[in-house]
């Protein structure tokens, strides 16, 4: 596969940021939970962070607490990489996805094959999702998972301001064999402009699985790591029906309804110039659990 350097690569306490215009000031926005408690702290101080660039620490000029209204975009491959024989336990893990997301949150769902369309328009409706479930039919053809993951973040990029996109991608290691550099980088771009987090469920147990699977695997792989999502390659159905209720039973703890973040300006260490480099957080006593460069500024 062709390499590709995604604009923002985060692991769970570090982004790195190489490539954005130079500035002096740079806005990062963080998932910070207390251990003790799982959940959000109703502030955060300035004196509780340390932001570093490359190692080398700067400092924190202002701390925001911003809450968010979570929206669930569910990507479902239905194409030859999972295979007919295979759709019972593909709406079967989808239910429990489903029963078990946060009652009232807003949910869409997509299939990807033989291109991304929806089979559920964006609804809090439980029942109508799971209606939607059972119209989910096979097609002969693969998914197409980076164009669809591509597309579900550029809806994300519409939605106002106050609102966090969870994407849970289902999908396979089928497909995905002629995708450009351009899609992938243009996915990224997406992906890191608006506040969201990035599930991978890669199934790679299917009859095509000797078609494709590498761009699947790095693209899955780096998004999830981004955005502080998971990923994970299975390679039975039976794992996938009982880990889509475990993702939604997750999604539900830890962000019921909406999701606390911290909007944080920062100023760069003395010294440093050009690109800005490796990006990382660490805060007094909690935990980061995601962390995206959310715009530079000029100053």
């Amino acid at each position: 596969m062709r390499s590709f350097k995604p604009l923002v690569v985060v692991a769970l306490l570090s982004c790195a940021a190489a490539g954005v215009r130079a500035q002096q000031q740079f806005t990062l926005l963080a998932s910070i939970v207390d251990p003790a408690t799982n959940a959000s702290p109703e502030k955060i101080d300035a004196g509780e962070l340390r932001v570093l660039e490359d190692g080398v620490t700067g400092k924190v000029l202002r701390v925001d607490a911003v809450d968010r209204v979570v929206k669930v975009q569910v990507l479902v491959d239905n194409g030859a990489g999972v295979g007919s024989e295979s759709i019972a336990d593909l709406r079967k893990g989808l239910r429990g996805l489903i029963e078990t997301l946060p009652p009232g949150v807003e949910t869409s769902i997509y299939t990807t094959a033989p291109q991304a369309r929806p089979l559920v328009r964006p609804t809090s409706d439980r029942a109508a999702l799971l209606k939607g479930v059972d119209l989910l039919t096979p097609d002969r053809t693969t998914g197409l998972f980076t164009e669809s993951l591509g597309e579900a973040a550029q809806r994300a990029t519409k939605e106002k301001e106050d609102v966090f996109t969870v994407i849970i991608s289902a999908a396979s290691s089928a497909g995905d064999n002629n995708v450009q550099d351009r899609d992938i980088q243009r996915a990224f771009d997406r992906i890191q402009s608006r506040p969201m987090i990035v599930h991978v469920l890669l199934y790679s147990g299917g009859p095509a699985r000797a078609s494709g699977g590498i761009v699947q695997t790095q693209v899955g792989l780096a998004v999830a790591k981004a955005t502080g999502g998971r990923y994970e390659n299975i390679n039975t159905m039976s794992r996938y029906v009982s880990l889509m209720p475990e993702l939604g039973a997750e999604v539900a703890k830890q962000m019921a309804g909406q999701t606390r973040q911290f909007r944080i300006l920062a100023q760069r260490p003395d010294g440093k110039t050009g690109n800005l480099g490796g990006v990382s957080l660490g805060v007094t006593g909690k935990q980061v659990t995601g962390l995206t460069l959310e715009r530079t500024n000029t100053k």
